[in-house]
């Protein structure tokens, strides 16, 4: 935290090397954020830059209320929802929305490993955007309940529900995929 504290500070200053290093730190996270909410890994880099050029822009009147990721982690969301709001996205078939890799170099696990991804992602993208929101940004964000709830001016109870509500539906389907694979 406080390295993210002296770049903020110097991003104040206008220091363009301190937003390339929140840039550096924190891509990752954001894009695998982004192309998870979204299913669309163009538009995901798209809201990414989106996000940086609007941090870029207002660097020197930025006050944040909360931690520097927490911020970005929302902005990208905000962006987001924006974009479904607008109903403008266009969505990438799966084949075309990037390279699952695995770290094994059997073939077949490679094969099976992708396969699973696929059904996850797919059933993932199948939950009502708030509950694929909390799941990703619970599990991928590593965000805590209160920190969502805060986030999205909601109660951490219902934030709760939500995951709660979405993990089952994925569990599920999942569920139900596996069967209809094995007849």
């Amino acid at each position: 935290m406080l390295d993210d504290e002296r770049l903020i500070s110097q991003l104040h200053q206008g220091n363009k090397e301190a937003l390339r290093e929140i840039y550096l730190k924190y891509k990752d996270n954001l894009l695998t954020i982004a192309t998870a909410l979204l299913h669309d890994s163009i538009a995901a880099e798209d809201i990414l830059h989106d996000v940086f050029i609007t941090l870029a822009r207002a660097a020197k009147r930025l006050e944040l209320r909360v931690n520097l990721k927490n911020y970005l982690i929302a902005s990208i969301s905000n962006r987001i929802k924006d974009k479904y709001r607008k109903k403008s996205h266009n969505m990438v078939e799966l084949e075309n929305a990037g390279q699952i890799t695995s770290k094994s170099g059997n073939p077949e696990q490679v094969v099976i490993f992708a396969e699973e991804v696929q059904y996850l992602i797919n059933a993932l993208y199948n939950l009502p955007f708030e509950q694929r929101e909390v799941i990703i940004l619970h599990l991928t964000g590593g965000l805590k309940f209160r920190e969502i709830a805060t986030m999205l001016d909601t109660s951490t109870s219902t934030i709760q529900g939500r995951y709660r509500y979405g993990i089952a539906k994925l569990k599920t389907e999942l569920n139900g995929e596996e069967k209809n694979d094995s007849r």
